[in-house]
Parts: structure tokens; C-alpha cells; sequence
């Protein structure tokens, strides 16, 4: 059944072909990635796509067609799951991770920040867009490639929705739809429309009034069962109210066969135990001096020493999730890339899980 080449990344993605040491899908390179898809060990490749042209147009997407201003919907009452929930938590005073060394080591030590985020590079909106839906959205089936690791919606896509990459992408085409009203976050992984509905890899849906988790083993619209949605970095809350305050969302290149919660799902076939595993949460040291930075970089750095950010994916070292906006200013983001791996420390958040 893993005959299709988008189903066989999929199988990758997910930590499939065990053993498998190196496969070239070189029919899968988007023109945003700069390391060829060759995975290793059962890693997947660089999954950071967000180069590709999105020409949707949707009053309410996170990055509209035009690369205008950013949605008018306003977030500001929307709390992302409750405030006991590990994505809110404050983490400034757990232990270290007794093995953060090693893990830091993996991860890269001199590898500096990537904000994999921000307004447009050749002539495509850079980051993971999202859409503000209506409670009254109609709902839409979907098929899945894994269903058995999916929630069966249906999905309240609304017409023309931002997608990852642009309608014509080959990367992650990662759909998220916020639901606002009735606080609910619907998110699909390497979604396409077929005829006159629609088909991904992989869905999920989560009750942002619930610290629920997805069951222990299943992926999600990421690789580590985590939502994404809330681990993007937003301008609405960097720059308009100048506080992040939950953890964010990065990525590696390379894992390890195990998961830490709130993570539900591992994407390799390693077991390296100096790998990171998926759901490591990671903080910026609280001695590292902020001051010379400029103030919406300081607001993301601030919120990384607090909150810290999850391991959610395989891809690029240090890349950072956030939305596409055409007010950032890319100049100011590229200053994380000063921010190096050695700058931060594994946090202990609990046991790890291993098949």
C-alpha cells in the first residue's frame, strides 16, 4: 500500500521502513529545502517548506494571498488549552535534564536559532499559516492516508484555505483551522484537495478547553502528536501585546526511538540514547542577556527562557515555527540566528517513553 511516492514520505515521516539506510526522493524537493532528502537511520528529511508561493485568498488566513496585513480576527480572548496545560507552563525553574549535554551536543552547540517564520522570500509567504473559522463553518470529510492515527472530523475547511507551502507545495502542506467560538483547533498534515473533497496524510483535532493528549503511540499533524498551532511564534503576540506565554515548537535533524509527554509519537528508528527524543522541551538560559536584541526579538527570548520550546518534528536544526506576516521584519528575526544551541539546556519534564 506504500506504492505512492506522498504516501511513502508519509511512512517515512512517521518512523517507518525500519533499517532503511538511505533513500533519495528527490522528486519530493520543495525550493524552500537546502539539505537533499536523504534520510538516515530512519530519520525523515528537512520538513521546513515554507518557500513555497501561497496564493489562496481568505479574509481570515494568517497570511493572505497579497501578503497584506495579518488577520483581523481577533485571538485575543482565545485561551490555547488551559493554563495548568504543559504547553502554558512555566519552566524557568525545573532541573536540568540530566543527559542535556548530550542531547545539546546532537542538536548542534554553535548552530544558531533559525526562525523558520516571517514575510516572504522569493515571492512566497515563509512559515505555517493558519485560518480563523466561524462556528458555522460546514464541516468537510477528509480521507487519510494513516487513519488509524487519525481523528475522522469531519474538518471545517473553509474555501480556498492557506496551505503550507501554497495550493501547489510538495513539503508539509500542514492546514490548521481555528475555531474560535467553539474553542476547538482542527489540524491536517500533507492536505489536497481531490475532486470535491479533500484527502491528508494525517489529521487531528483538539479541545482547546482540555489538557487531553492523543493516545499514547499516535502521531497528529506533526510527528510527535503534538498540535502545532500553539507552538507558532504570532506577531499578534510578539508585537501587538508583547508577551509569549507558551512554549514554542523546533525542529532537528536527527531523533531518537522515544518520546517524552506531552508528545504521544517518536519519528525514528534510533536508538541513540544522546539523541534527542521527541517532546524534549528546551529553554534559553536564564543568564543569557537579552538586552542587546531588538524588542520584538527580546519578547521571543524572553518567552524561550520561561516557557522554552517542544521538539515536534524532524527537519533542520534550531528551526523555529511561527506564522507568515507581512509585518515582520525579517532583518530584526534574522538576529536569533546570534542565539546559539550552547545558549540552551534540556529540561527534565519527565520519563522518557520507548517502545
Amino acid at each position: 500500500m506504500w506504492t505512492e511516492l506522498a504516501t511513502l514520505t508519509l511512512y517515512l515521516r512517521r518512523g517507518g521502513l525500519a533499517g532503511a539506510r538511505i533513500l533519495v526522493l528527490s522528486a519530493l524537493l520543495c525550493t524552500a529545502c537546502t539539505t537533499v532528502a536523504i534520510f538516515p537511520d530512519g530519520d525523515d528529511g528537512n520538513t521546513n517548506t515554507n518557500t513555497n508561493a501561497n496564493n489562496n485568498s481568505n479574509d481570515n488566513t494568517g497570511v493572505p494571498s497579497d501578503n497584506s496585513n495579518a488577520n483581523s480576527a481577533d485571538l485575543s480572548s482565545l485561551q490555547v488549552f488551559p493554563l495548568d496545560n504543559p504547553w502554558n507552563q512555566d519552566i524557568s525553574a525545573l532541573p536540568v535534564h540530566p543527559n542535556s549535554a548530550n542531547y545539546l551536543a546532537s542538536m548542534g552547540l554553535d548552530t544558531g536559532l533559525h526562525p523558520d517564520f516571517g514575510t516572504v522570500y522569493e515571492g512566497a509567504p515563509i512559515g505555517i499559516p493558519y485560518v480563523v473559522v466561524d462556528g458555522d463553518q460546514p464541516g468537510v470529510a477528509v480521507t487519510f492516508d494513516y487513519a488509524d492515527e487519525s481523528d475522522p472530523g469531519p474538518y471545517p475547511i473553509p474555501p480556498n484555505p492557506p496551505i503550507e507551502g501554497g495550493p501547489n507545495g510538495d513539503g508539509d502542506r500542514h492546514i490548521i483551522m481555528v475555531d474560535v467560538g467553539n474553542r476547538m483547533l482542527y489540524e491536517l498534515f500533507d492536505a489536497r484537495p481531490i475532486g470535491g473533497g479533500w484527502a491528508a496524510g494525517s489529521g487531528a483535532i483538539f479541545d482547546l478547553t482540555s489538557n487531553a493528549l492523543r493516545p499514547a503511540g499516535w502521531t497528529s499533524a506533526d510527528a510527535a502528536g503534538l498540535p502545532i498551532f500553539p507552538g507558532l511564534v504570532r506577531y499578534d503576540e510578539v508585537v501587538e501585546k508583547g508577551e509569549i506565554t507558551h512554549a514554542l515548537r523546533f525542529t532537528v535533524a536527527q531523533t531518537q526511538r522515544a518520546y517524552i509527554p506531552p508528545a504521544t509519537h517518536y519519528a525514528s528508528n534510533s536508538t541513540d540514547p544522546n539523541r534527542p527524543p521527541m517532546g524534549l522541551r528546551v529553554r534559553l538560559k536564564a543568564n543569557f542577556d537579552v538586552s542587546p536584541y531588538p524588542a520584538n526579538v527580546r519578547v521571543i527570548l524572553r518567552g524561550l527562557q520561561k516557557y522554552g520550546m517542544f521538539l515536534a518534528d524532524n527537519g533542520s536544526n534550531w528551526y523555529v515555527s511561527g506564522a507568515p506576516d507581512s509585518r515582520w521584519d525579517d532583518d530584526e528575526l534574522r538576529t536569533l540566528r546570534n542565539v546559539k544551541g550552547r545558549d540552551f539546556e534540556a529540561v527534565d519534564t519527565g520519563a522518557l517513553v520507548t517502545p
